[in-house]
């Protein structure tokens, strides 16, 4: 992809998840605008330097494509939107633009592959599942997919209360190396 918008935020996005923005700045409404228009996606990235509002951040070079699946707008001038995490991507070059809009050059990463989760992770498994229980569709985009490694690893990244870099390491691992860590982590908390 040659010209993909960027959305630089304190949060990391992952395949499958949901992210809702509240957004007002000038140069972010019109790229949503722009991307509900053409169905087109944005780039999400962790900020590596600066902050979400005023001057253009600095992004992490991995990122996740988010697609507004919903949109409303209850007050002038502030677009509530949630966005669904699709691929991810890696920067090869940004530019801004006169807003300050980051725009670049990325290329998508390969599919995590398709995996069961093994009995040895089986834990974070377990985890998810009475995380869903209780919380539900209220934080996950259906269908759930307790049977993949993918799915179960990204869904507790984002959740877990993980500082900002770790996630960003997260998001760059695949379904079972993911999976790993995130067992590494839990059992230290425990």
């Amino acid at each position: 992809m040659s010209d993909l918008p960027l959305f630089p935020l304190g949060t990391v996005l992952f395949p499958g998840g949901l992210l809702p923005l509240r957004l007002f700045e000038q140069r972010y409404l019109e790229m949503a605008k722009a991307c509900l228009r053409e169905g087109a996606p944005f780039g999400v990235c962790l900020i590596r330097e600066g902050a979400e509002v005023g001057a253009p951040a600095t992004p992490e070079p991995v990122g996740c494509l988010a697609r507004i699946v919903k949109w409303d707008m209850q007050q002038f001038g502030v677009l509530q939107v949630v966005a669904q995490g699709a691929e991810r991507f890696r920067i090869l070059e940004r530019r801004l633009q006169g807003d300050g809009l980051a725009r670049a050059s990325v290329e998508l990463l390969p599919e995590e592959a398709e995996a069961p989760v093994p009995a040895r992770l089986a834990v974070c498994r377990q985890l998810l599942e009475r995380i869903a229980a209780e919380h539900g569709e209220q934080i996950f985009a259906k269908p759930f997919r307790f049977d993949s490694s993918a799915w179960v690893g990204a869904r507790l990244a984002e959740i877990l209360p993980l500082s900002g870099p770790v996630k960003q390491q997260l998001l760059e691992l695949d379904g079972t190396a993911r999976l790993e860590a995130l067992r590494r982590l839990i059992a230290q908390q425990t």
